[in-house]
């Protein structure tokens, strides 16, 4: 009989579900964030326009250097907001 222990996934803390990954793989296997997936990236981004830290989104040095690159060409594509939209008086 074969042996029948299975692998754990990866660990995780209980009670607490596992972020989604923003940063994807490519067809190359290379790690890649699209700058077109503007709802993926509106998650990341709070209400005064500030990105989230790596202990909020979840990811490593690499991948947020990646989503800081797409954040920032989706707000000059006008994908994502600059700022806010509080209305200014």
């Amino acid at each position: 009989m074969a042996d029948e222990t299975s692998i754990p996934e990866a660990s995780t803390q209980e009670g607490r579900p596992q972020r989604p990954r923003i940063a994807q793989e490519g067809a190359n296997g290379k790690m890649y964030v699209d700058y077109k997936q503007s709802e993926t990236l509106r998650r990341i981004i709070s209400t005064n326009g500030k990105m989230g830290g790596r202990r909020r989104t979840g990811a490593n040095a690499m991948e947020q250097r990646m989503i800081a690159t797409a954040v920032k060409r989706a707000r000059f594509m006008a994908l994502l907001p600059y700022t806010s939209h509080a209305n200014i008086a």
